[in-house]
């Protein structure tokens, strides 16, 4: 069941409550009910408030923070604050000083609150309007609600609501129903074993979606912080995950988010994608997140599934896409000066030309045929393959890193080809081999 937990109406936007259903849809996790708005349920709320105040469950209390404060420091801080009925004031449930609420947590255990201990818990303002840990009580008794699994910064509210629930099943309502089953997940830490924040990378789903993660392999990944599968397999489809999933093996110590991880996990998961599914990720992406590129991409559209399955190997997110074979789609590029003062002059310049030379009569002109002439020259040469092939990546995408050359090439075809590594050998000055 989808449930919008809306109570708090400084939170609850309408925009933050899209962010949940988009998020939720671009995982891919659906619900069977719902959405469902507390902010809907106001009558039934006030309802069942009335009921537990005329029954003497609940009462009406003044009291401040200081006067709870105060009390504290009279009879010792782990004693629970009780108050007096006055007729007016925020709404409190009696909790009662004698025996325990206890659950079983599927995670922790054997989880006991003392009641002593609590305090008498503030249910509704003295407008009226309810509160989180009442609405949520009433909701999970109404709907049946049969596990709840949620933060270990939780674990406080299960005994308020707990006590909702109790007061509300003494009096008749839910009749025959059950408190739900509760599980307490340990929070995320980042790399450095601290509370997961802003500073270690992106924290929000949308922000994972912005930097080029696949939602499978964010699904995956997400699914294995805190729990194992007992054989240390990593990549696990959706439906592997929901046949060998259990709360059971949950672990109770934080788990450590390390996009570093991630970012190597959503590198296979891009590799297992066929060459058409990874350009159709890909233009989606660029369409939603790089939109300047849209045009240049759109123009030469034939490129985008030979230049992923060129670029597969080399990227672990969509976003590093097109830094990287971008250039095969615009018609002007770039040049990183620093490439260019290492690779095209001197005998960088000499072998470029041969290049251009002995392309110039390739045909057809496919990997592989540039493949032979190209391993023709180093050989020819007795050079590193570097020193001839960095010079060509250089005059082709501007930048000292691109797919493979052989490949890059092709893809730009050879009028592209020999246009962009004639004008480099015109700009930084053309040489002849010796």
């Amino acid at each position: 069941m989808l449930r919008i937990e809306d109570t708090d109406r400084e939170r609850s936007s309408a925009e933050n409550v899209e962010q949940i259903l988009d998020a939720l849809g671009w995982l891919g996790i659906d619900w069977d009910e719902g959405p469902y708005f507390q902010t809907d349920r106001e009558d039934r709320h006030r309802e069942l408030l009335a009921l537990l105040l005329e029954k003497g469950k609940a009462y009406r209390s003044k009291a401040t923070a200081e006067d709870v404060q105060a009390f504290k420091l009279r009879y010792g801080a782990d004693r629970g604050f009780r108050g007096q009925e006055e007729g007016e004031g925020a709404v409190r449930l009696r909790v009662g000083d004698e025996g325990e609420i206890s659950f079983h947590d599927l995670i922790r255990g054997e989880t006991v609150f003392k009641r002593r201990h609590l305090d008498d818990p503030v249910i509704a303002r003295a407008d009226g309007t309810v509160l989180y840990n009442f609405a949520v009580a009433v909701d999970d008794l109404d709907q049946g609600i049969t596990d709840v699994v949620r933060g270990e910064d939780h674990l406080s509210n299960t005994p308020k609501q707990l006590l909702v629930i109790e007061a509300l099943l003494e009096l008749g309502v839910g009749a025959g129903r059950q408190p739900p089953r509760y599980a307490h997940l340990p929070l995320l830490h980042g790399p450095d074993g601290k509370k997961l924040s802003k500073r270690h990378g992106a924290s929000s789903v949308q922000e994972l979606r912005a930097a080029g993660y696949l939602p499978e392999a964010v699904c995956n990944y997400l699914s294995l912080l805190g729990w194992g599968t007992g054989d240390d397999r990593t990549v696990l489809s959706r439906q592997e995950l929901i046949e060998r999933f259990t709360l059971e093996r949950v672990s109770r110590n934080p788990a450590r988010f390390d996009e570093a991880k991630l970012r190597w996990l959503n590198g296979i998961y891009i590799r297992n994608l066929s060459p058409a599914e990874l350009a159709e990720r890909l233009h989606q992406y660029i369409a939603l997140q790089q939109p300047d590129h849209l045009p240049a991409l759109e123009r030469r559209r034939e490129l985008l599934v030979e230049a992923a399955e060129i670029s597969q190997e080399k990227i672990q997110r969509l976003d590093e896409f097109w830094p990287l074979a971008g250039f095969l789609f615009e018609e002007e590029r770039t040049f990183d000066e620093r490439a260019v003062r290492k690779h095209l002059h001197g005998e960088g310049l000499a072998l470029l030309a041969e290049a251009e030379r002995r392309l110039a009569g390739v045909e057809p002109f496919t990997r592989e045929s540039v493949a032979a002439v190209l391993e023709g020259i180093v050989k020819e040469r007795g050079i590193k393959p570097a020193a001839l092939y960095q010079p060509i990546r250089v005059a082709i995408s501007g930048t000292a890193v691109s797919p493979g050359i052989f490949e890059s090439l092709a893809a730009l075809g050879k009028e592209r080809a020999l246009a962009r590594i004639r004008e480099a050998l015109a700009r930084w000055g053309a040489v002849a081999a010796p």
